[in-house]
């Protein structure tokens, strides 16, 4: 990675600043509201073009109110599909020339990251809550024995944050904890800590860190209980904040690993194929404003401590009240406060697993469902960054765009329907002399469909194009063929997936718009199958609807059918498709073949090949004697206040957010040290 460096101005390179090369380790924009001018000018007139696309084919038999709304339903869609499709198009643009998205230089392998001493001191912090302490401490032992062959172990230490509210799992946390102590001689390393009242769920469990020791630290790294990250990338990512005192929190792109159902593997392909170009372009854009991920993430920990104090939103729950999605709020709040947040997908080896059937990932999607939703009311907050209100907005989007796209198409067919039974006026006047004949746009109607279908998919064929023109991408992939064909099996599988998770989603929304909150328990990430029962209870309603639906359309308007028939195709199959993607042995069927592989999988790399080891090894037992770490549970508390941030007026700290010590290395002073 080739990172360039400087005084942070609030821009680009301060006058007087020493060579870009001089500093490898730096990030230093260049150019950025170039960049921002030209991308957002793509995406609006992305926009207005397909907008006139479908105003011309609404207006040619006349253009009345139902016309006018679902031109309103398509565009509030289509802004978010062109967003994403610009950001596609500049990560290929930028991963095929081999840059940095953020500097715009060619990148340098990620050792250059990892040489030199360190001199500050990062905590790797795991928040559990009722998970199964074999793969927490499997993926524990992974990313210990990583970052010790890295040689970054001496300059970390882990805490195991327990909020679990199940005793006999907590004894299993504490068990493990102590026979990994023991068998890595981690006592003074790897401490263990079980809260006794999970307030405020994950933030207030990593606040309830900070406040107790985040004064020993001068950054901290989040974990999920599933995330599983190489040594060499954490200790590129401390030694970037070490070279970036401006930078408030770097944010890996975490990679889905170790699936094993349809479901699984293919939204492990796509995001593994996708994902890091996608990343790149997003960055090329958000440069020092990016967004945060709630995990595998490197954040300083006294900007953290100073304001990312979530406050309580106004109104009753479920969209007032507590902050469910932390995440995007802390970003907005260390960029309002003067901290720069970046992503950076050239940061590799960072892994994170996925639920494995349609139903837990739902599940997961109903509580980010939630979150996102109650961040609409942080839109108005004071002194957010434009680009952090974006963010917030996008978020929320990813879930309102459900309903509005139902509500499109059933507007849709409820024009197409009344046109089929009431037929074509030919005079709308009183004193019409001539008859308004009937006008065809079936030309510009295919065209419209083949621009928005393009805008969806081509993303897909260029992370594939990506992959085919480099040799080992292509050997990692299984081959050009199996690349290729594993594209168009996910292509076809996503079409099917997309109408039930859509339809999903909308019920969502609509049950937090009349006050139906959601229960946030531990997410399952195993590879368990649904019965045809489970799956009837979770998406059967969706299969009725699809019935439904198309009776109506082969009834008034056949010839539509055709037009909504990816999505009656998902809504009907919905049942057998839950079922069979979420069964292990078809996704092991498609392994076999040599189909949606990923290069974790074909060349695994080594903290991946270690936590299978722990997974498959027998469960750990207590090798320590009861008490021998009886009070070194934890380190010494070293206690400091972390207030709720204010919404309506600004932050009194924000004028020394980037005072000279704020962020440079050892600024928490040896007597804050353990």
């Amino acid at each position: 990675m080739s990172l360039v460096v400087g005084r942070d101005t609030g821009g680009g390179i301060a006058p007087g600043e020493p060579p870009l090369e001089e500093a490898p380790l730096a990030l230093r924009p260049r150019s950025a509201l170039l960049r921002r001018i030209a991308y957002f000018s793509v995406v609006l007139a992305t926009i207005v073009l397909a907008a006139m696309m479908l105003a011309q084919i609404l207006s040619a038999n006349g253009f009345e109110i139902i016309e006018f709304a679902i031109l309103a339903l398509f565009v509030l869609n289509f802004v978010w599909i062109a967003f994403s499709f610009w950001a596609a198009v500049a990560g290929f643009i930028i991963r095929a020339a081999r840059l940095d998205p953020v500097n715009l230089r060619p990148i340098e392998a990620l050792a250059s990251a990892s040489e030199g001493p360190i001199s500050s001191r990062t905590a790797i912090v795991i928040p559990v809550y009722n998970e199964d302490p074999h793969r927490v401490f499997a993926g524990i032992e992974a990313t210990y024995d990583s970052l010790r062959a890295a040689g970054g172990l001496d300059a970390c230490d882990f805490f195991i944050l327990s909020d679990t509210t199940k005793d006999d799992v907590a004894a299993e946390e504490r068990r493990y904890w102590r026979a990994f102590c023991a068998t890595q001689n981690a006592a003074n390393r790897v401490y263990y800590r079980r809260r006794e009242q999970n307030t405020y769920r994950k933030a207030g469990n990593i606040a309830d860190f900070c406040r107790q020791w985040g004064l020993r630290y001068d950054h901290m790294i989040v974990f999920d209980a599933d995330s599983i990250m190489a040594g060499e990338t954490i200790v590129a990512m401390i030694r970037l904040m070490e070279a970036n005192p401006q930078a408030g929190l770097i944010q890996t792109v975490p990679l889905p690993v170790r699936q094993v159902t349809l479901f699984g593997r293919a939204l492990q392909f796509s995001s593994r194929l996708v994902g890091p170009m996608l990343a790149s372009g997003m960055s090329f854009w958000h440069l020092g404003e990016s967004n945060y991920y709630g995990h595998n993430a490197i954040i300083r920990t006294r900007a953290f401590i100073d304001h990312c104090g979530l406050p309580t939103l106004p109104g009753k729950a479920p969209l007032g009240g507590e902050i469910h999605s932390h995440d995007y709020v802390e970003a907005a709040l260390l960029r309002r406060a003067g901290w720069r947040v970046y992503l950076l997908p050239d940061l590799e080896r960072s892994f994170e697993e996925l639920p494995g059937n349609i139903t837990d990932y739902a599940t997961r999607d109903r509580r980010w469902c939630q979150g996102n939703l109650q961040h609409l009311k942080l839109l108005g907050a004071h002194r957010l960054h434009p680009l952090n209100r974006l963010h917030l907005l996008q978020g929320a989007f990813s879930y309102l765009s459900s309903p509005l796209w139902v509500g499109f198409l059933m507007l849709s067919t409820a024009d197409v329907v009344e046109e089929a039974i009431t037929g074509h006026r030919y005079f709308t006047g009183t004193h019409q002399l001539y008859p308004n004949w009937p006008i065809s746009m079936l030309t510009e109607t295919v065209s419209l469909f083949a621009v928005t279908m393009a805008l969806l998919f081509l993303p897909k064929v260029m992370g594939l194009v990506l992959v085919l023109r480099d040799q080992a991408a292509r050997a990692m992939y299984g081959g050009g063929l199996s690349a290729s064909v594993s594209l168009a099996v996910e292509t076809v599988f996503s079409m099917l997936i997309a109408p039930v998770l859509g339809g999903l989603h909308s019920y969502f929304v609509a049950s937090l718009l009349v006050g139906r909150g959601v229960a946030w328990n531990p997410q399952n990430r195993s590879e368990r199958g649904l019965s045809v029962g489970e799956a009837v209870s979770s998406v059967g309603i969706l299969f009725v609807i699809g019935i439904a639906w198309m009776a109506v359309l082969l009834w008034n308007a056949p010839s539509y059918v055709w037009w909504v028939m990816p999505v009656l195709a998902g809504l009907i199959l919905s049942i057998p498709v839950a079922v069979i993607s979420s069964r292990p042995d078809v996704g092991n069927w498609l392994r076999r073949q040599g189909l949606l592989l990923t290069p974790e999988e074909t060349a695994p790399p080594p903290e991946l090949l270690d936590l299978q080891t722990a997974m498959d090894r027998e469960p750990l037992g207590d090798t320590q004697p009861g008490d021998a770490l009886d009070g070194l549970e934890v380190p010494p508390s070293q206690f400091v206040p972390m207030e709720p941030q204010p919404l309506d007026r600004p932050d009194p700290k924000m004028g020394k957010a980037l005072r000279p010590d704020a962020g440079a290395p050892g600024a928490l002073g040896a007597e804050t040290r353990r």
